[in-house]
C-alpha cells in the first residue's frame, strides 16, 4: 500500500482546522497516511487544536511566518519516508476516497494530480486549471476579462471549457489548494521555491515539474470543497498575488518579454481600478514602483 505524507501549512488556522481534520479519514480512505503540519507561528489556538484533535500528527513549528513554500518544505523535511505527498490547505474538505483517486492517477508521466474542486457552496465547480502566462494571455484578460477570455486558449490562463473538468485533463498548472505529488517528481524537482512567500509557489513548482517531464493532471473522480480565501477582496493579498505573478514570469523569461508582460498586467489592474476595484488600485500603484520586483514580497 502506498504511504502518503499529508502536508498542511497553517497560520492562524484554528477556525478551519476542525472541519479539515473531521473530513480527513474519509478523504484518505484506503491509504496508509500520516499527517504532518508546519505551523508558521500562529497567534491563535492552531497548535492546541492540532494537539487535541490530531494527537498523532507531526507538528513542526517554524517559529516565524515563513511563508507557504517554506512551510511545505519544513513539513516535507519532517515527514520521514513516503511514496506520495498530499499538499493540502487547511480550508480543504476532501470527499470520500478523494486522496486515493489522486494517488492512483499518478504515474505514466503524471507527477502532480489535482481534484475537481467545488466552491464553498459545495455545488459550484471551481475553474482550477491554468495555462502558462504569456503576454497575449495577459492582454486578453486585461481587455475582455479572464472568464470570457478563458474560452480562447491563446487569450487567457484560465481553463473554462466544461469538458476539461469532466475527464482527466492535463494543464500547465493548477490551483494548489490540494495536490498529490509523486515521490519521484519531488525528488526530481527539489524543494519548493521559498522566494515566493505566498502565491505563485504552486505555479512555479508545476512548471518546474513540467520542465522535468512530469505533467499536472486533473482527476475529476476525486472531489473536494475549497472554502477559499480573501485574495479577491484584500488589497494587500491581491497586490502580493499580482507581483508574484510578474516575478515568476521574469524568472522564466528575458527582460524585454518581462517588460511587456508587466505592462499587460498593469493594464489589467488599472482598467479594473478605473471601475472602482480597490484591490486593483493598490496593485497597480505598487506595480509601477521602481525596484518593486527586485526583492521577494513578504507578509
Amino acid at each position: 500500500m502506498s504511504s502518503v505524507a499529508v502536508i498542511v501549512v497553517t497560520w492562524n488556522s484554528a477556525s478551519v482546522l476542525p472541519g479539515f481534520l473531521a473530513a480527513l479519514p474519509d478523504g484518505m480512505a484506503g491509504l496508509d497516511w500520516h499527517l504532518v503540519v508546519a505551523d508558521n507561528d500562529s497567534a491563535d489556538d492552531t497548535v492546541d487544536v492540532l494537539h487535541t484533535l490530531a494527537p498523532d500528527a507531526t507538528v513542526v513549528q517554524t517559529g516565524r511566518n515563513a511563508g507557504y513554500a517554506a512551510g511545505v518544505n519544513a513539513a516535507l523535511g519532517a515527514a520521514g519516508d513516503y511514496d506520495t505527498a498530499l499538499i493540502c490547505n487547511p480550508d480543504i474538505r476532501m470527499r470520500q476516497g478523494c486522496a486515493k483517486r489522486l494517488v492512483d492517477s499518478l504515474g505514466a508521466g503524471v507527477g502532480i494530480a489535482v481534484p475537481l474542486l467545488y466552491e464553498e457552496d459545495r455545488t459550484t465547480p471551481h475553474h482550477s486549471l491554468r495555462r502558462e502566462s504569456t503576454v497575449l494571455r495577459a492582454l486578453g484578460e486585461a481587455v475582455i476579462g479572464n472568464t470570457r477570455a478563458g474560452r480562447f486558449p491563446a487569450l487567457s490562463e484560465l481553463v473554462t471549457d466544461p469538458a476539461a473538468y469532466q475527464q482527466p485533463t492535463r494543464a500547465d498548472w493548477a490551483t494548489g489548494a490540494l495536490m498529490a505529488i509523486s515521490g519521484d517528481c519531488l525528488t526530481a524537482c527539489g524543494p519548493w521555491d521559498e522566494s515566493f512567500f505566498l502565491y505563485s509557489e504552486e505555479t512555479e513548482f508545476c512548471l518546474r515539474a513540467r520542465d522535468h517531464g512530469y505533467a499536472t493532471q486533473l482527476e475529476p473522480a476525486a472531489e473536494a470543497v475549497h472554502l477559499g480565501g480573501d485574495s479577491q477582496v484584500s488589497p494587500r493579498l491581491w497586490t502580493l498575488l499580482t507581483l508574484n505573478r510578474v516575478r515568476l514570469y521574469r524568472k522564466r523569461h528575458g527582460p524585454l518579454a518581462t517588460a511587456a508582460f508587466r505592462t499587460a498586467v498593469l493594464l489589467r489592474e488599472t482598467s479594473r481600478a478605473a471601475l472602482g476595484r480597490p484591490a486593483s488600485r493598490t496593485a497597480a500603484a505598487t506595480l509601477v514602483r521602481r525596484g518593486v520586483l527586485k526583492s521577494p514580497p513578504g507578509p
